[in-house]
């Protein structure tokens, strides 16, 4: 079920950069919190990289992401080909060059628990999930929080997300996610608005 999210968060700051430990996990916490209570809206450009095991090319994706307090996201690729999502609260659209398709988020637990964590890595709340255990660390520029699955189903498909942060904690900055086959799809957020003014049409669902 969680192959299903890698189509939702199909994405370099190098992480070939020396990491340490973070000394204060408090501190730091406590910035990602203020972060979140803060951030009524984010919207940014983003670039999707997915490295496969298999092939020597990367697969690179483009696109415009719309974040809105309460459960408002909105995902659009606009490269190579076009593909939008849409979350609504409890409603959710998937929308290709070929078809609509509409899902209601109560009826379908495999995507209310896709909207979940797809909010809280926006949001950066998802330390606080006991589905993983987290890890901090910070270089010059970068906190990154290295979160490894605990839940089962997850464990068989993630080996490891990564949140990065620049050192302001304004929000993230890129999404990795490390799969169990050592696939690797990272999201870099590009020309950030924080807290604008986000037209509530961008995320109606007809």
């Amino acid at each position: 079920m969680y192959k299903l999210w890698l189509i939702l968060l199909l994405p370099c700051i190098g992480f070939s950069q020396s990491f340490k430990q973070v000394k204060d996990t408090t501190l730091l916490k406590q910035k990602i919190e203020s972060m979140s209570k803060n951030t009524n809206s984010i919207e940014s450009d983003f670039t999707q990289e997915k490295n496969l095991s298999m092939l020597s090319e990367k697969i690179v994706s483009k696109g415009h992401f719309v974040f809105k307090k309460d459960n408002l996201l909105r995902w659009e690729y606009n490269s190579p080909t076009k593909y939008l999502i849409v979350i609504n609260k409890d409603k959710i659209l998937i929308k290709d060059e070929k078809k609509t398709t509409k899902y209601d988020m109560n009826s379908n637990k495999v995507f209310k628990e896709i909207n979940d964590i797809m909010l809280s890595c926006v949001q950066g709340t998802i330390f606080k999930s006991n589905k993983f255990k987290t890890a901090y660390f910070e270089n010059e520029k970068y906190y990154k929080l290295e979160l490894k699955p605990l839940v089962k189903n997850m464990k068989d498909t993630f080996k490891t997300i990564n949140l990065m942060f620049d050192k302001t904690v304004s929000s993230v900055v890129k999404i990795e996610m490390i799969e169990a086959s050592e696939d690797v799809t990272t999201i870099d957020f590009l020309n950030k608005k924080l807290n604008a003014a986000i037209p509530q049409e961008l995320f109606i669902i007809k």
